[in-house]
């Protein structure tokens, strides 16, 4: 039987991992640190009683070096997640995640262990904007916006001009879905932290013969997604919002596209990578493949809720944000078998079943407030 580790293992993600990991009879150790902002009220209930627990923080070589020589399989989760929050927190966001993981990269190589394999998980946000498509051009990556002068800023605002444009010729361009081969401009901190996560470990897994595989994982929902947290997923926020009665607030025009993925779908990606051998030392897109607008979410969630609400779109921008990003997962489908089973809506019901029965504080001007005194907004 397989020993496997999973870092952040309590988390949204991480736990169903692990769910799905003690069902197939592997023993399973979760390493967590029970960050109070994910885990206001300490260790979650839902945490699998047949998996391991021990509480630990990847920043910590010791701690963590004491639970990476007992096992064969590492999935590697543990991070501070959120890309508003990631600028103004700059040295937690970098320890956390790229200290964290040089630690546990520093024990690979330098102690004695038994790990076969390490599955690292990465993030859509280090492509920054996706890939566009210009009839002139042909295939473009458009540098980030910046819509911080007055004269854009109006011309967004009042006519609508929030699309990027060619970066060669000026011309109106088209998104298209992001391979894994599109140039990375990361557009946060916590881009730039989960980038250097994905590259570090494929770098020593390959110098070393250790298989390596990333995840990119893309907007992933699902149940214990804190509706408490306000720097977590979009889908989360906005089920918050409405639970309490309260209109989703929506930046831009809602009209900018993500690639939404059911978490238990990410757990079929994350088992695959672990069992083929033509996972190794890849790079993989996570995602559906189809892009949703996030005003699209917005009024699914109303709906299906049976609220008389309507989204408030603000028409602000957001420093980083990106407009169109949704995935291609051409490779991951030929390579690893994947293919998400899970609709939209069908997740969002799901999603929306869980939350009846789960406490949602509703903490969005908090970190609305938060991001304005940054200056962010």
């Amino acid at each position: 039987m397989k020993k496997i580790l999973v870092t952040g293992g309590a988390g949204f993600i991480g736990s169903h991992l692990v769910d799905k990991l003690v069902d197939e009879k592997y023993d399973v150790i979760v390493f967590d640190n029970i960050n109070k902002q994910v885990h206001p009220y300490g260790i979650p209930e839902y945490l699998n009683l047949k998996a391991k627990f021990v509480k630990g923080d990847v920043r910590n070589r010791e701690e963590l070096k004491d639970v990476v020589k007992e096992v064969d399989v590492i999935f590697h989760f543990a991070a501070a997640v959120g890309v508003g929050q990631s600028q103004y927190q700059i040295s937690h966001y970098v320890e956390s995640n790229i200290l964290g993981t040089a630690n546990l990269l520093d024990i690979l190589v330098n102690e004695k262990h038994n790990v076969k394999k390490v599955i690292v998980a990465s993030s859509m946000s280090i492509y920054g904007e996706g890939l566009y498509f210009c009839k002139k051009c042909g295939q473009v990556k458009p540098e980030l916006r910046n819509l911080l002068s007055t004269m854009y800023y109006v011309l967004c605002t009042n006519l609508g001009y929030w699309e990027p444009k060619c970066p060669k010729c000026q011309k109106e361009i088209k998104p298209v879905s992001t391979s894994e081969e599109t140039p990375l401009i990361s557009n946060s901190i916590y881009a730039i932290t989960k980038k250097e996560q994905e590259e570090m470990s494929l770098l020593i897994g390959k110098t070393y013969g250790i298989p390596v595989v990333a995840l990119r994982f893309f907007n992933v929902y699902g149940p214990r997604q804190s509706l408490s947290n306000p720097y977590t997923g979009v889908c989360a926020i906005f089920l918050s919002r409405i639970k309490n009665n309260k209109p989703p607030v929506i930046y831009e025009d809602g009209l900018q596209t993500r690639d939404f993925i059911w978490v238990k779908d990410i757990v079929k990606a994350c088992i695959l990578s672990m069992k083929k051998e033509e996972a190794n030392f890849e790079v993989f897109n996570v995602g559906t493949g189809k892009p949703v607008t996030i005003l699209k979410i917005a009024e699914t969630l109303i709906s299906l809720l049976g609220k008389k609400l309507q989204p408030e779109i603000t028409y602000k921008f957001r420093k980083g944000d990106v407009r169109h990003c949704y995935a291609d997962i051409k490779k991951i489908k030929k390579l690893l078998g994947f293919k998400p089973e899970t609709c939209l809506e069908e997740g969002l019901k799901k999603l929306i079943k869980w939350a009846k029965k789960t406490k949602a504080i509703d903490k969005f001007e908090i970190a609305e407030k938060e991001l304005k005194q940054k200056g962010l907004t």
